[in-house]
């Protein structure tokens, strides 16, 4: 596939992705094509790791290519769409359970769909270009692939700030918020994957780790938990507009370019999941109880076209007042019964 480059090379099953001319977006065929990989070197003996990499500077992959699901959607079939979020978070949580180490280095944008591939895996690298994000809330999504299981898991409040507001993560960042592992210079990764291949081993990645500069979420942690700690997307709203200064207004208007029932759910996700029943499977099969609903009855259509497609930059938002109603919230993150997200493989 011209897409996608699947090899193995010495001990290490190699997943490039080559189409860097659309920011290596993840269409459903390449995400099928690293499903069938994975299934395969599970059972290879020969495949020590899994390598995940990417051609060009500009990114890892900022997302999930959208044209398809925008097309179809608009068409009233929403099948499409369910299809290949349904296949694509049971390929996220293969890579999460994998039995073998993977390792992913994350130029550049590692954003929504690249979060899936690029961030579960036991070892994520990050160097001086990258910027991570979850920017779904400025489509009319939610943080999915499960992202709603790394901003759980985020230090305080930083799962509600990074969902909500879209904030992209520099190599520092990402490492604190638990979104990558190790920062190395990115001149040393061409010979590093060349290690890989050589000894199956990843533990020598540690010995090439440098300290990242530092971010700016450390130094925000105290004012995000203070202004994030709310129960409700209206709770987080009005600690901000209280608070006055120039951490709250920034903030406010981040949060007033994005879909305010994407954030209202968002932020509930987050306070369902934290716990000690948390896991992978659990953050995706909530997820897929909105995203399953969001062409229909959310606002992912209004969001791809006011971004992608005619690039307004003016989408019309359900409840553009900010007032999500509580009711609204639990109609899209309701238990979806028979269509509920599995994991079971012969249902692949």
């Amino acid at each position: 596939m011209a897409d996608i480059d699947i090899r193995v090379t010495g001990r290490a099953g190699r997943i490039t992705l080559t189409r860097p001319q659309a920011l290596n977006a993840m269409s459903y065929d390449m995400c099928m094509a690293i499903d069938a990989a994975l299934r395969n070197w599970r059972e290879d003996d020969e495949v020590a790791l899994v390598i995940f990499d990417a051609e060009g500077d500009k990114a890892f992959c900022a997302g999930g290519d959208i044209a398809e699901l925008y097309d179809t959607g608009t068409r009233g079939d929403y099948s499409y769409g369910r299809t290949f979020w349904r296949d694509e978070y049971r390929m996220n949580a293969m890579i999460f359970e994998y039995p073998k180490p993977v390792v992913s280095f994350l130029q550049g944008f590692t954003m929504g769909g690249g979060v899936g591939i690029g961030c579960h895996g036991s070892h994520r690298v990050v160097g001086e270009s990258s910027k991570i994000a979850m920017p779904e809330c400025g489509i009319g999504l939610v943080p999915d692939v499960g992202g709603t299981l790394m901003l759980a898991l985020a230090p305080g409040r930083l799962g509600e700030y990074l969902g909500c507001t879209a904030g992209r993560m520099g190599p520092d960042d990402a490492i604190h918020a638990g979104f990558a592992d190790l920062y190395i210079p990115q001149a040393d990764w061409p010979g590093l994957i060349e290690m890989l291949e050589a000894s199956g081993d990843p533990e020598m990645l540690k010995t090439h780790a440098q300290t990242p500069p530092e971010g700016e979420l450390r130094r925000l942690q105290t004012e995000i938990d203070a202004h994030f700690g709310g129960e409700t997307l209206g709770d987080i709203l009005t600690a901000l507009r209280s608070a006055g200064g120039e951490f709250s207004t920034k903030i406010l208007a981040s949060l007033g370019r994005n879909s305010p029932l994407s954030m209202a759910c968002t932020v509930e996700m987050l306070h369902r999941l934290r716990g000690p029943s948390l896991n992978i499977r659990k953050a995706l099969e909530l997820e897929y109880r909105y995203t399953y609903r969001s062409m229909e009855k959310g606002d992912f259509l209004e969001g791809i076209r006011a971004q992608i497609i005619d690039k307004d930059r003016n989408p019309r938002w359900q409840f553009s007042d900010m007032n999500v109603p509580a009711v609204a919230v639990s109609a899209m993150l309701q238990p979806l019964g028979a269509k509920a997200l599995t994991f079971e493989e012969e249902n692949t």
